[in-house]
């Protein structure tokens, strides 16, 4: 297992949601569609920093920081203790965002590769999903995309190998969830945040979703 320890005394690094499979359909929304939403879901005004009309706790507030010497830039590093999200910048800095992560051991710590980006993309919840929770049958072949789709305004998707995990980092139209323990797998975003963080993230590039049970404090 992939632990925070692991992460800080070997990487010497810096520092959810439904799981969903793609689905491939005709319904895309059109650009002016997309353009229409991304505003419906960003504050007037809006500062990456300073706006907050969903009443984060300050710390989980976007915030560039010093990055410890040897991460890649374009890489992401998910602290599941903190609720951090990490993109690492040339420079030596990286972007620091607040998360939510998946509930009980439905989180899984491991190595990603970033193999595909999709905005406004569609979800359609597992069957185990499903089980859990049968009111979501009604999406068993998809819901449609949108400002109230669990994935939010963008989903970036996460392998092994060419394998797809069905685990996601995603905006959420939840969120009050940010810094909390909420998805089932997937790391959350509020929407306005993954938006801006989208386009710098680069297909090819490396997610590293840390331990959520390790307690040691990383430096920010």
């Amino acid at each position: 297992m992939l632990t925070r320890r692991h992460f800080i005394a070997t990487s010497a690094a810096l520092f959810s949601a439904p799981i969903s499979n793609p689905v491939f359909a005709s319904t895309w929304p059109t650009a002016s569609q997309k353009a229409a939403w991304d505003a419906q879901v960003t504050p007037a005004n809006f500062d990456l920093e300073t706006s907050n009309p969903w009443g984060l706790h300050p710390r989980f507030m976007p915030r560039r920081v010093e990055a410890r010497a040897g991460l890649t830039p374009g890489d992401i590093h998910v602290d599941a203790v903190a609720r951090y999200l990490y993109h690492i910048e040339e420079g030596g800095t990286a972007m620091r965002y607040g998360v939510a992560i998946a509930r009980g051991n439905l989180y899984e710590p491991g190595t990603y590769s970033i193999r595909r980006k999709v905005e406004w993309p569609h979800w359609t919840p597992t069957k185990s999903m499903i089980e859990r929770d049968p009111s979501l049958e009604k999406y068993a072949t998809g819901q449609e995309p949108g400002p109230q789709n669990p994935l939010g305004s963008r989903a970036i998707y996460l392998f092994v190998g060419q394998r797809d995990t069905y685990l996601r980092i995603h905006g959420s139209p939840q969120s009050r969830s940010i810094g909390g323990r909420a998805s089932s797998g997937c790391v959350r975003m509020v929407m306005a945040h993954i938006n801006e963080l989208y386009p710098r993230v680069t297909i090819g590039s490396t997610a590293f979703l840390y331990s959520a049970e390790d307690s040691v404090t990383a430096r920010s």
